[in-house]
C-alpha cells in the first residue's frame, strides 16, 4: 500500500516561518482548506467558494494574507531535499509498481477498426490519461465517433472554481457539435422520432474511461436544451452544406448561452437548481479536435493546447502548434479584448496579466461573473438557494466592472490538411505545457510511438559533474532506454516525463516518487491537473487521400 504521511506535516521550511495564527488551523486539521487556496493562487486564481465550490480554485491573483504560504514550483528540488516527509528520520518512497499504479489509474486507449463501416479512417487510435493535482480533479476529457456524419471528436477541458462547468461541457459540447454538423433531413428525422416517441438515431459513440461519468440527474434538462437548439437549426435551414468551422463556433457559443440561460431560469428541483448555478458560476476552457479524413479542425477556447507531431525526413521530430493561448501572453488576444470595450477602460481591462486583474484565461465557458450585468448577478444570487446567497464569492463583483460581458466562449478554429509526415496530435491541458516544451513533447511521443530512440548528448546545464557522476548518468540512461517502452499508453508515458523529469531531461524515479506521494493539500503547489490525449494518424490512409485529391 502507498505509505501514509505523518499528520505532522512540516508545511513551512525554516526559511519560511509560519504566521502564528496558522498553527491552530494546522492543529485543527484545517490545513487543507488554507493550503489548497494558497497553492492555487500563485499559479492561477483564488477560490473563496464554500460547500460544492470550496474545492475549486478560481483563476484569480493571490490574496496578501496567503503570501506567506507561497512557494514557487521551481523550488521543488530544494523542497524535496530540505523537508522531512514524516515525524521520524525514515524516508518513504513509492516503489515502481506503486508509481505505475498511480500513473495508470486513469489511462484509456481506443483502436479504430481498420474499416469503420463508411470509410477507412485516418485515425489509428488514441491514448488518454489524467493525473490529478486538485482534489477532486478539475480537468475532464471526452472522445467520440460521429455516427450520423463522418469524423471523430476529441477534447480536453480545464475547469476552475471547481469541476462543475468542465463536467457539464465534457458531457454536452460534442452533442452540440454533432447536431450542428447534421444535414437538415437527419435533424427532421430525429425531431419526428422524439415527437412520435420512437427510438432516436444514435448520434455519437462515446469512448470513455469508467471514471468519465455522465450526470444522470441533469440528462433530461440537457436533452431539452439540445432539442431546442436542433429545432432552431431546422427552422433556420438554408439548404447549404454545413461548414465544419462554422459548426464548431456555433456549438461552443450556443452551449455557453444555454449554460447561462439555465442558471437564470432555474429549476423547481432544488438539486438541479443548485447544479446549474454551480456550472454557470464556475468555468472551463476547452480544446477540441474534429478529424475527418485529412481535414483536422482544432477549436480552442482558453489556454489548453493542440500540438501536431511531425516526423522529418531524417527521422527527427518537430512540433507544430495548432492552437493559441487566450491569455495576456497573446498580444492579439489582449487587443481583441481592448477593442470590445471603451477606451476609458483600457488600463483596467488587463492587470497583472489577468482579465480585470483576476482571471487568467480570456475565453472560457461559464464564468458568468464576467458575463452577466451586476443587476442580473444580484437577482440570481438573491433568488437562489441559501448555499449561493450565503457565499461571499458569488456576491463579489469584479473591480472596474462597467461594460460586460468581458469574457467569451467563442473558439478560435484552425484547419489543417493532414500530410503523411503528420504522425500524431497531442491535446493537453496547461498542466502539461507548464512543465514541458512542445519540442520535448513531440520527441518523447514520437520516439515512444516508433520505438526509435534518438540519443542526444547529455546536457548538464552548467552543473559541475564529476566523471563518476557522468558514468552514473550514462548507466541510468541505458537502464531507462531498456524500460522506456514499458508504458502501454502514450499519454501515460508523457505524464511520467512531465512529472518525473530531472534537470538533465531524464525520468528520475526518486523525483517521480516524491511528486506522486505529496499530500493532496501540497500537490497543487507544484503542478496542475494534467490531462492528455494522444491521437495517432494512419499515414497510409492520409497519403492515399492526398493522391486521390491530386
Amino acid at each position: 500500500a502507498i505509505p501514509v504521511r505523518s499528520s505532522r506535516l512540516p508545511l513551512l521550511s525554516d526559511a519560511m516561518p509560519a504566521p502564528a495564527h496558522l498553527f491552530p488551523l494546522i492543529r485543527n486539521c484545517e490545513i487543507s482548506r488554507i493550503c489548497s487556496t494558497a497553492c492555487y493562487c500563485h499559479h492561477k486564481h483564488l477560490c473563496c467558494l464554500s460547500s460544492h465550490f470550496a474545492h475549486g480554485h478560481f483563476r484569480y491573483a493571490p490574496q496578501k494574507k496567503f503570501a506567506a504560504l507561497y512557494r514557487p514550483k521551481e523550488n521543488f528540488n530544494h523542497f524535496i531535499h530540505a523537508r522531512d516527509y514524516a515525524s521520524t528520520p525514515q524516508r518513504f518512497y513509492l516503489t515502481p509498481p506503486q508509481v505505475n499504479s498511480i500513473l495508470k489509474a486513469n489511462e484509456y486507449s481506443f483502436k479504430v477498426p481498420e474499416f469503420d463501416g463508411k470509410n477507412v479512417s485516418s485515425v489509428l487510435g488514441f491514448d488518454s490519461n489524467q493525473l490529478p493535482a486538485n482534489a477532486p480533479i478539475e480537468d475532464r476529457r471526452s472522445a467520440a465517433t460521429c455516427l450520423q456524419t463522418r469524423g471523430m471528436l476529441l477534447g480536453v477541458f480545464d475547469g476552475h472554481a471547481g469541476c462543475a462547468c468542465a463536467q457539464a461541457v465534457s458531457e454536452r459540447l460534442f452533442y452540440y457539435i454533432a447536431v450542428s454538423l447534421l444535414p437538415h433531413e437527419t435533424l427532421l428525422e430525429i425531431e419526428n422520432a422524439v415527437e412520435s416517441g420512437r427510438a432516436l438515431l444514435p448520434i455519437l459513440q462515446w469512448h470513455k474511461h469508467p471514471n468519465d461519468y455522465f450526470s444522470k440527474e441533469a440528462s433530461k434538462l440537457y436533452f431539452n436544451s439540445l432539442r431546442t437548439y436542433w429545432q432552431e437549426l431546422i427552422d433556420l435551414n438554408s439548404g447549404e452544406t454545413t461548414d465544419v468551422k462554422e459548426a464548431l463556433i456555433n456549438a461552443f457559443k450556443r452551449l455557453d448561452n444555454d449554460i447561462s440561460l439555465e442558471a437564470q431560469v432555474g429549476d423547481p428541483n432544488s438539486f438541479l437548481n443548485y447544479l446549474v448555478l454551480r456550472v454557470a458560476f464556475s468555468g472551463a476552457t476547452a480544446c477540441v479536435a474534429h478529424v475527418d479524413g485529412v481535414d483536422l479542425h482544432i477549436a480552442n477556447t482558453g489556454d489548453s493546447r493542440a500540438m501536431l507531431g511531425v516526423q522529418e525526413e531524417d527521422g527527427s521530430w518537430s512540433a507544430v502548434n495548432l492552437s493559441y493561448d487566450h491569455n495576456a501572453q497573446n498580444e492579439h488576444e489582449v487587443e481583441r479584448v481592448k477593442m470590445e470595450h471603451p477606451k476609458s477602460e483600457e488600463k483596467s481591462l488587463v492587470k497583472q496579466d489577468r482579465l480585470l486583474g483576476l482571471l487568467m484565461p480570456f475565453r472560457a465557458f461559464g464564468d458568468v461573473k464576467f458575463k452577466w450585468s451586476i443587476e442580473l448577478q444580484k437577482r440570481v444570487v438573491e433568488s437562489g438557494p441559501d448555499q449561493l446567497n450565503d457565499n461571499e464569492y458569488t456576491k463579489f463583483i469584479p473591480p472596474n466592472y462597467h461594460t460586460p460581458p468581458y469574457l467569451t466562449a467563442e473558439p478560435e478554429v484552425i484547419h489543417h490538411k493532414l500530410r503523411p509526415q503528420d504522425k500524431f496530435l497531442v491535446l493537453a491541458t496547461d498542466g502539461l505545457w507548464e512543465t514541458m516544451h512542445r519540442q520535448d513533447v513531440a520527441r518523447i511521443v514520437g520516439e515512444y510511438l516508433t520505438g526509435v530512440h534518438h540519443q542526444q548528448p547529455i546536457a548538464v546545464g552548467g552543473y559541475k559533474v564529476t566523471l563518476g557522476q557522468m558514468h552514473g548518468l550514462l548507466t541510468e540512461r541505458r537502464a531507462r532506454i531498456s524500460s522506456v517502452f514499458e508504458d502501454q499508453n502514450a499519454a501515460t508515458h508523457l505524464i511520467r516525463h512531465a512529472v518525473g523529469n530531472n534537470e538533465f531531461g531524464t525520468v528520475d524515479h526518486e523525483r517521480l516518487s516524491k511528486m506522486l506521494s505529496l499530500p493532496e493539500e501540497l500537490a497543487r503547489m507544484y503542478r496542475d491537473d494534467i490531462t492528455i490525449i494522444v491521437v495517432q494518424f494512419n499515414s497510409h490512409v492520409i497519403g492515399a487521400c492526398q493522391n486521390e485529391e491530386l
